[in-house]
C-alpha cells in the first residue's frame, strides 16, 4: 500500500489527529532505554504537522516529561506511563488520572520485595516510573533465564494485585485498571472536532490504540482511521494482523510524516 491511505488526513489537516508510538516507531529500539534518540527529522516533522494539525501527539510507556525530553517537541501533547499522565502543549507538569486513587506506589512496593541483587542475578534491569514499574532484559547475559523469571515474576505480581504488561523484552507492572494505549489515545481526542486519526505502533500495547481507534470509527466519533503497523523482526505477528498498513522501522514512519507534512 502507497501513502494515498492517509489522504483523508493531508487533505483535512483541520479536522484530523495524528497519535504515534515513540520506541521502536519514532526511535529505533535500542538496548537501554536511556540510550535511544529521537531522529533531528522526525522531530522537525512533528513540529511542522504540531503547526498544522489541531492534535499531534506522541503515546508512550515512558513518563510524560522523559517522553517530551525524547522527541523534542514542547508544541504536541504526550501521553505518558500509557496514559496514566497526560501533558499537553504548554503546561510543565503532567496531570496524573484520577483513578490511581493513591495507588501511584503499588508497584514501586512490589519491585522492592524482589531485591536489587536478586534482578540483577536474573539479568532484570529495573526502570522506575512511578506507578509503573519496568524490568527490562534486553541484552541481559542469558535473555533466556532472564524472561523465565519475569513470567514468575508477573504471575506473583498478578496475586500482589498488579497488572503484568508484555513489551519487547520488558515486563511492565501496572495499577489494576492503570491505563492502557487506547484510553490514551481516546483521552487525547475527547472535546475535539476531529473527524480522521491515524495512530503508529511497533508493540503488542500499541494494539490497544488501534483498537479503540476503530471503535471510535465504528461509533461514528471519526469518519475515517488508520492505524500503523511498524515492522521489525521482534514484532508481535498480530501487528500485521490488526494494522491497515505496515512500514519498514522507524524511517517508513518518517517518510510518512513527510507525506502529511508536504
Amino acid at each position: 500500500m502507497g501513502q494515498d491511505f492517509l489522504a483523508p488526513l493531508r487533505d483535512e489537516p483541520g479536522h484530523s489527529a495524528l497519535l504515534s508510538d515513540i520506541d521502536g516507531t519514532l526511535a529505533p529500539i535500542v538496548e537501554r532505554p536511556e540510550q535511544a534518540t529521537v531522529p533531528a527529522p522526525a522531530s522537525e516533522l512533528l513540529r511542522a504537522l504540531g503547526r498544522r494539525f489541531p492534535l499531534v501527539g506522541c503515546v508512550s510507556g515512558r513518563r510524560a516529561l522523559e517522553a517530551r525530553r525524547l522527541v523534542g517537541v514542547e508544541e504536541i501533547s504526550y501521553a505518558g506511563n500509557h496514559g496514566l499522565e497526560l501533558l499537553l502543549p504548554g503546561e510543565e507538569a503532567p496531570r496524573l488520572d484520577p483513578s490511581l486513587q493513591d495507588r501511584e506506589d503499588g508497584a514501586a512496593n512490589f519491585v522492592a520485595t524482589l531485591g536489587e541483587e536478586g534482578l540483577a542475578a536474573a539479568g532484570l534491569r529495573p526502570e522506575d516510573k512511578g506507578p509503573i514499574q519496568a524490568l527490562h532484559w534486553r541484552g541481559a547475559k542469558d535473555e533466556e533465564r532472564a524472561a523465565a523469571r519475569a513470567h514468575e515474576i508477573a504471575v506473583e505480581a498478578g496475586r500482589a494485585g498488579l497488572e503484568p504488561h508484555w513489551g519487547r523484552k520488558v515486563l511492565e507492572l501496572r495499577p489494576v485498571g492503570g491505563g492502557c494505549k487506547g484510553t490514551a489515545l481516546a483521552a487525547l481526542l475527547a472535546g475535539r472536532d476531529i473527524k480522521a486519526a491515524a495512530y503508529a505502533g511497533d508493540d503488542r500495547t500499541d494494539l490497544d490504540a488501534f483498537r479503540r481507534l476503530r471503535k471510535l470509527q465504528e461509533e461514528g466519533e471519526l469518519d475515517y482511521a488508520a492505524c500503523i503497523g511498524i515492522s521489525s523482526p521482534e514484532g508481535p505477528p498480530e501487528l500485521a494482523e490488526e494494522a491497515d498498513a505496515c512500514v519498514d522501522g522507524p524511517p517508513g514512519w518518517i517518510s510518512l510524516l513527510d507525506y502529511l507534512a508536504s
